[in-house]
């Protein structure tokens, strides 16, 4: 089979939404059951904010944190039997393996931050189009479904109230050992997503063919299972 062959039946899946809506733990047991690659896309916005603070540059400044990125090589896969440590996924940047390293809420926010600043985002669509073009993905996070990969075949809106939501982030952080209050967490996703969806030219929003599903009072293995049901049918599809 030729190469250009092989890149047509390639599938793709785009999951967008709001912070804290289980996309991460619903896209990586998801990629984990297809055996595909799963694109954690805010953890490169979460790295991109760990090179700015290491350079000492302002989560502001936009020309100088798409520079660092540019320069930057990042390598994204899943996590291997020495890597099993509770991570979603691994990304390594520049030959270190960050995958913890911008798990704080420092570079949460920061992430938030640098990803409104077109520059930093158009560097990172390429990167991240660059993966789709060589592995069947599950790809997760803010501009998926319709700026990195516009023609996936599966593209979800995946969503919650901000209460569950709220609570979902608390409890993650909880048991990370974060000293976390409810209410500063909540109004921390109040902000970011406004942020979002304010977000210059690329808002957070609900593009016309993706499927909207609203997880609240969900377990994720209930979430993955009704996704699968969708998947199915397009895999037998492109096998054809």
């Amino acid at each position: 089979m030729s190469k250009a062959r092989t890149r047509e039946s390639l599938v793709q899946i785009a999951i967008d939404g709001p912070v804290a809506a289980g996309k991460g733990t619903v896209a990586r047991i998801l990629a984990e059951r297809l055996g595909w690659l799963y694109v954690d896309t805010g953890a490169m916005y979460r790295a991109a904010a760990l090179l700015a603070r290491r350079a000492g540059v302002s989560f502001e400044d936009s020309k100088a944190i798409a520079s660092l990125v540019d320069r930057s090589h990042f390598e994204m896969r899943n996590p291997t039997d020495t890597e099993r440590d509770g991570r979603l996924t691994t990304l390594v940047v520049d030959g270190e393996d960050v995958s913890w390293k911008i798990r704080t809420e420092e570079f949460s926010r920061g992430a938030s931050m640098v990803a409104a600043h077109q520059e930093v985002r158009r560097s990172l669509v390429e990167k991240q189009q660059k993966i789709a073009t060589l592995h069947n993905v599950v790809m997760e996070g803010r501009d998926i479904t319709f700026r990195v990969l516009p023609k996936a075949q599966l593209k979800i809106f995946l969503t919650a109230s901000e209460e569950e939501r709220a609570k979902r982030r608390h409890h993650q952080l909880i048991e990370r050992g974060v000293d976390a209050d409810y209410n500063t967490v909540l109004d921390d996703l109040r902000t970011r997503d406004w942020r979002d969806s304010e977000r210059g030219t690329d808002p957070l929003h609900i593009v016309e063919d993706a499927w909207v599903f609203d997880t609240t009072g969900m377990k994720i293995s209930e979430v993955v299972e009704r996704i699968l049901d969708k998947v199915r049918p397009i895999i037998s599809g492109s096998n054809n």
